[in-house]
C-alpha cells in the first residue's frame, strides 16, 4: 500500500474509532427517564378539574334552586341492590334495617359522565334530581346532607352505589352539590344523617318511625306530569297561587322515571286527598 493510501485508511479508522465511543448504549433505565408516564384524561374547571368526561351539562336547566327534595317513602328495598359486593378491592354489606346512621365526612358529586346510565337501583341515572349514591345504605333509603360552612341542607333518595374511596362518604346528584353550594369545589365535608317518612304531616324524620312504617303509604295528588323541568315549574308557579299556606308547604316537584310530577302532600288517606282536591277545584289524580 501506498504510503499516502495508507495515511487515508488510518485517518478513516481513527474517525470511526472515535464516533463508537462517544455514543452512550440504550439501558432500561435511560429510556425511561426518557419517556413521559402516561396521564389520566382531565377537564380543567374554574375550581379544579373533573375525571375523563365528567363534569357539568351542556345545557343546564334554569332555577335549579327550584328542585324540591326528594320526599322519604315508605319503599320495599331492591333485593339485588342490597346484596353483599365487592369494589375495588374492598368488600362492602349494605346495611338492610332501620337503623339510624349519622356521619360527618367529603362528599363529592357525579354528573354529566353518568347522565342516563342506569344506577345500582336499576334506574337511570338523573343529575338534576335530588338523589345520590351510598356504599352500604339501604336501597332505596333517603338521607338529609347538610353543609355545616352555609347551613343549606337538602334530603335525597339514595339509588345507587359508590362512591368506592375511603375518604368520601356519599356521591351527590349534581341538583344536590348545587343547593348545597360546593359545585366547583367537587367535594367538601358535609354531614349525612339517614331519614324517613313522618307522621302528622312531617316531611321526614330523623328516628323510624315503627307505627309510621305499619301504615298505608301516604297519598298525593298529582297536578301534572311533564317531559322538561321548566313546564313542572310553570305548572308549581301556577298552583302556588291557588294555595293556603297549609297546602302550599305540600307541593312539589318529584323526578319520577323520566318524567317531573308537580305533586300536593302527602295525605294521611284517600278522603284527605280527595278532600283537598276540592277545595282547590283539581281532578282527584291521586299517586302513592
Amino acid at each position: 500500500m501506498q504510503p499516502v493510501f495508507r495515511w487515508l485508511w488510518l485517518v478513516l479508522v481513527s474517525i470511526v474509532l472515535v464516533a463508537c465511543s462517544t455514543v452512550k448504549p440504550a439501558s432500561a433505565s435511560n429510556q425511561s427517564s426518557t419517556k413521559s408516564p402516561k396521564k389520566v384524561a382531565v377537564k380543567k374547571s374554574k375550581g379544579g378539574a373533573y375525571f375523563q368526561n365528567d363534569g357539568p351539562a351542556d345545557h343546564i336547566p334554569v332555577n335549579l334552586d327550584l328542585v324540591p327534595d326528594a320526599i322519604p317513602q315508605n319503599e320495599p328495598l331492591i333485593k339485588a341492590a342490597n346484596r353483599p359486593y365487592s369494589a375495588l378491592g374492598m368488600s362492602f354489606t349494605p346495611v338492610t334495617d332501620a337503623r339510624p346512621y349519622k356521619a360527618h365526612g367529603r362528599v363529592s358529586w357525579y354528573g354529566k359522565q353518568f347522565h342516563g346510565r342506569k344506577t345500582t337501583s336499576g334506574e337511570r341515572y338523573d343529575m338534576f334530581a335530588m338523589t345520590a349514591a351510598h356504599p352500604t345504605l339501604p336501597i332505596p333509603s333517603y338521607a338529609r346532607v347538610t353543609n355545616p360552612k352555609n347551613g343549606k341542607s337538602v334530603v335525597v333518595r339514595i339509588n345507587d352505589r359508590g362512591p368506592f374511596h375511603k375518604g368520601r362518604l356519599m356521591d351527590l346528584s349534581y341538583a344536590a352539590a348545587h343547593r348545597l353550594g360546593f359545585i366547583n369545589a367537587g367535594s367538601a365535608d358535609m354531614i349525612v344523617e339517614r331519614v324517613w317518612p313522618g307522621s302528622n304531616g312531617d316531611d321526614v324524620v330523623t328516628q323510624p318511625n315503627r307505627i309510621q312504617e305499619a301504615k298505608a303509604q301516604p297519598v298525593f295528588l298529582q297536578l301534572g306530569s311533564y317531559t322538561k323541568l321548566s313546564s313542572a315549574e310553570a305548572k308549581l308557579s301556577q298552583m302556588q297561587d291557588k294555595l293556603d299556606d297549609r297546602l302550599e308547604r305540600k307541593l312539589r316537584i318529584v323526578n319520577q322515571e323520566g318524567a317531573y310530577r308537580v305533586r300536593l302532600g302527602p295525605f294521611d288517606s284517600k278522603s284527605a286527598a280527595n278532600e283537598a282536591a276540592q277545595a282547590i277545584k283539581v281532578n282527584p289524580v291521586l299517586a302513592l
